[in-house]
């Protein structure tokens, strides 16, 4: 076992590897430089996102703040950033629907705890195996349903009663509205999200979110507009943190928030990773999965003791701290650190941010989302991946996000086996030295077949190969059974092998196993082989055997 993969080093946070290395001025001004500038895009952000999920601002900036310095602190990750993300934005606010906020924190912590026991049982390596086009489906499902979201604070739309929450009863809802549509809130967020669009592709360095709203903020300030803000809405912003407390854990609460906790340990665990990954492309580094979800499931915790929501690692805001130059995880303690002064001297600011701003920044956020460049290369290229992304993107704006990955994983595990299948066949090859007919047999030849299996013998391509070797009508008196090329051989296969071989041998043909691996003779064993069947170490030396 390598010193990369033994217990104490996978589950170590990487800010104690990096300050091992050695830990300079250099590299402290570096990571206060970029944790100041993930800082300035984390505030809108969190604030947008804490508003959408229908829990008041301050709580995305809790979140932010106790998560975001958690995360960096004890992840397995030196560049990740934690904090409130857009994909839980559907789930937090269904949540707080059913159970109210305190229902949330408890998912919340929940969540934590379940993720820290998939970090301590080593499975964090697992979510790698989650299929391309099901992150691509449910990302831009989650995005289509953001977008949704946020039209009423965009437009400025008046409504009767309450906001439908699911997808198609929220659509004829809005189209009704459109007739109170207001310029004056569709104007500020036209104005936010085209501004940071200009932001991205012509000043990527620059703050365009943070920019976007603070010039919209002034503007609303200065005239005296007459829109929601949220001010208005929320009525400002807390200077500081709650003190802490648990969540109410009565059995009757945990047992109504369970799902909603193992929605959010998905996701979180995902988007966390996904993150991390993106990161190590980014850099050439590798990240620690295990250590990662340690140190997710305990900031997810100490959110919620503090009145905050889901952290997980957010892609934005990782990318971000990367090319800002960051060195290390201190970065990412920074920004949650600068975020704190923010809350505590400029606090009271925050109130005349308008509604229809922070709805702005999360259209860019849930387009963004939605990688349309992706779907089309999918189409176009790989129409089975094409569907596994439509059926997840679909089940996730129809349905809910754990159903969508559920589908996902499965349609996706059936489009691989079937190429599996398809990879996997038989080739029979005749000895031309041993062809001479023997009247005794009826015509039969005394020749030597060979038949050499290619590719895994599995359950998903045993069906395929028993339909060719049941088509094989001569009966040699050799049969050799090349699996030189078989790389994979599960029990279903073993079985129906094991099966063809008592009846060639019941036909009197005498069979060798030709280059069997030892790891699959054992399984044939297991699954019966029978003792008359001979070995050999080569296709050539089976040959030589002859019949036994």
């Amino acid at each position: 076992m390598t010193p990369a993969q033994t217990p104490l080093v996978q589950f170590t946070p990487k800010i104690l590897t990096v300050l091992a290395e050695g830990y300079g001025l250099r590299a402290f001004r570096a990571d206060i430089v970029a944790g100041l500038t993930v800082a300035v895009v984390a505030l809108p952000l969190s604030l947008a996102i804490a508003i959408a999920s229908g829990v008041p601002p301050d709580r995305g900036l809790i979140t932010a703040i106790i998560g975001g310095f958690l995360v960096s602190l004890l992840g397995g990750s030196r560049y990740q950033i934690g904090g409130p993300a857009g994909a839980f934005i559907v789930l937090v606010m269904a949540t707080v629907q059913r159970h109210g906020l305190d229902g949330l924190m408890l998912a919340t912590f929940l969540s934590g705890v379940m993720l820290l026991a998939l970090g301590a049982l080593r499975l964090g390596g697992f979510v790698k195996y989650i299929p391309y086009p099901v992150t691509v489906g449910f990302t831009a499902g989650i995005g289509a349903i953001i977008l949704a979201s946020q039209m009423r604070p965009f437009l400025g739309l008046t409504l009767d009663g309450a906001e439908p929450g699911p997808f198609l009863e929220k659509l004829p809802v809005l189209w009704a509205a459109l007739p109170t549509l207001s310029p004056l809130n569709l104007a500020l967020g036209i104005g936010t999200f085209g501004l940071i669009l200009a932001q991205r592709r012509y000043a990527p360095r620059f703050p365009g979110m943070l920019a976007a709203i603070a010039l919209a903020g002034f503007t609303v300030w200065l005239l005296g507009l007459d829109v929601p803000t949220i001010g208005s809405a929320y009525g400002g912003i807390a200077q500081g943190l709650p003190a802490p407390a648990l969540p109410d854990f009565s059995l009757e609460k945990v047992q109504a928030v369970l799902p909603d906790a193992l929605a959010f340990t998905l996701l979180g665990a995902i988007e966390s990773l996904l993150s991390a990954v993106v990161a190590d492309s980014m850099t050439g580094r590798r990240h620690r999965s295990n250590a990662e979800l340690i140190g997710q499931g305990i900031a997810n915790m100490g959110a919620a003791c503090f009145g905050g929501f889901c952290v997980t690692g957010t892609i934005a805001r990782t990318a971000t701290n990367v090319r800002a130059g960051a060195h290390g995880p201190a970065a990412g303690m920074i920004h949650a650190l600068a975020l704190l002064a923010i809350v505590l001297l400029l606090a009271p600011l925050a109130s005349a941010i308008p509604l229809a701003a922070l709805a702005g920044v999360l259209v860019s956020v849930a387009l963004h989302m939605i990688d349309i460049k992706a779907i089309v290369t999918l189409a176009r290229t790989a129409r089975a991946e094409a569907v596994v992304l439509i059926a997840t993107l679909v089940t996730t704006v129809l349905r809910d996000l754990t159903e969508a990955i559920i589908l996902g994983l499965a349609l996706g595990a059936l489009v691989f086996l079937h190429r599996m299948a398809q990879m996997s066949g038989v080739d029979a090859m005749l000895d031309e030295a041993d062809t001479a007919p023997r009247p005794e047999d009826r015509g039969e030849t005394r020749q030597t077949v060979v038949l050499r299996l290619t590719g895994a013998y599995f359950f998903g391509s045993a069906p395929v190969i028993e339909s060719v070797l049941d088509r094989i009508v001569a009966r040699p008196r050799h049969l050799i059974l090349d699996l030189a090329d078989v790389p994979l051989l599960d029990m279903t296969g073993a079985h129906s092998l094991t099966g063809f071989i008592r009846k060639a041998l019941g036909l009197g043909m005498a069979v060798t196993l030709a280059a069997p691996r030892p790891q699959h003779l054992q399984m044939l064993r297991a699954a019966g082989l029978p003792s008359e069947t001979a070995t050999a170490p080569d296709t050539a030396q089976a040959r030589e055997m002859g019949p036994v």
